[in-house]
């Protein structure tokens, strides 16, 4: 038998010998990877619990300090003195429950568990959606929407499209001075639609035009956050086929753009009777 042969079973025992170390190798490739991806779920986390730490605990702080004053005090308070713990309880528990919504989002993002259930909308719908959602936080800021009249439905998933507004507003309220104003506007181009929200506040330093999509980065205005508003906005946009970018304006302030693809001809919007 020809296997039977010195040479032929030092052959074999040399393959044999090399297919183990290879799948050796192969498995101790995969243990490494998976020990990395161990490492950076844990860097995430710590950088998640250390980034959001404080700003869980300041709303639950003034919220808990509000409450406690009104029953304390009691009937001894003013209605003024009322009507400010109040606003005060509700706009920390505003704060909190957006703070939440981006931790879960991002969450999600992060485990790759969102999808974009797409469904023909009308923009102007969801653009007014996230401005009622948002008029206590917008005040007497004044918001410009100019829509085309022309404007057709778009393909999106309308909780995450809506989600990225409220976001992206939420954002020029935070770092632009009060009162100034915020403008929202769309138009159709060859591969979509492209969506421009954009304030007159102090702008972009150089070279933050995309450190701001990053996870934890925040600006230099005194306002709170947790520096997970603008990734979520990318991953929404991103999760649709479309980008996201920023960009100073001219005359000052700053200009969020994002594009939302449209692959097919949309269906007609059938007039209703007036």
């Amino acid at each position: 038998n020809a296997l039977e042969t010195p040479e032929q079973l030092h052959q074999i025992e040399t393959f044999a010998n090399q297919t183990a170390l290879a799948l050796e190798r192969g498995l101790l490739a995969e243990e490494a990877h998976g020990a990395q991806v161990r490492i950076e779920t844990e860097r995430l986390r710590s950088s998640l619990l250390s980034s959001v730490s404080h700003d869980l605990c300041t709303p639950l702080s003034a919220i808990t300090g509000a409450a406690s004053a009104m029953l304390q005090s009691g009937p001894a308070l003013g209605a003024t003195d009322q009507r400010e713990l109040l606003e005060t309880i509700r706009e920390e528990a505003e704060r909190l429950g957006r703070l939440v919504q981006n931790l879960l989002d991002m969450t999600r993002l992060e485990s790759g568990a969102v999808r974009a259930r797409k469904e023909w909308h009308s923009l102007e719908e969801i653009v007014g959606t996230a401005l009622g959602r948002l008029s206590h936080r917008l005040g007497e800021r004044p918001v410009a929407v100019r829509l085309p009249e022309d404007m057709p439905l778009v393909p999106m998933d309308a909780v995450l499209i809506e989600q990225v507004f409220i976001n992206l507003l939420d954002n020029a309220v935070k770092y632009t001075p009060d009162g100034s104003p915020i403008e929202i506007g769309a138009r159709v181009n060859d591969a979509g639609v492209l969506v421009e929200v954009a304030d007159r506040g102090p702008g972009f330093a150089p070279g933050a035009e995309q450190r701001v999509f990053e996870k934890f980065y925040r600006g230099s205005s005194p306002g709170r956050g947790s520096g997970l508003g603008l990734a979520i906005c990318r991953g929404f946009v991103e999760v649709h086929g479309g980008r996201i970018w920023a960009e100073n304006r001219e005359g000052g302030g700053a200009a969020f753009r994002f594009t939302i693809p449209i692959s097919e001809n949309p269906p007609a919007i059938e007039a209703t009777d007036g």
